[in-house]
């Protein structure tokens, strides 16, 4: 099964963001801590969890070659 994959048409805006931070568990207070950027690639990573795709996991010993 292929991810399907989208191009965003949406604009991103301040209700957008507070969306997405939410749906994340992120509390106004934690924005403080957190980068715009950092926000978005949780929330990227976060739709990719339930993923099956990947064909091979990097190993430890992949990670000590590299």
């Amino acid at each position: 099964m292929l991810k399907k994959v989208r191009p965003t048409d949406r604009p991103m805006t301040t209700p957008l963001f507070l969306l997405r931070c939410v749906q994340l568990g992120i509390s106004i207070r934690d924005l403080d801590l957190l980068a715009i950027g950092l926000v978005n690639d949780m929330y990227a990573e976060n739709s990719n969890d339930d993923y099956k795709g990947y064909k091979e996991v990097a190993t430890q010993e992949y990670f000590d070659k590299f």
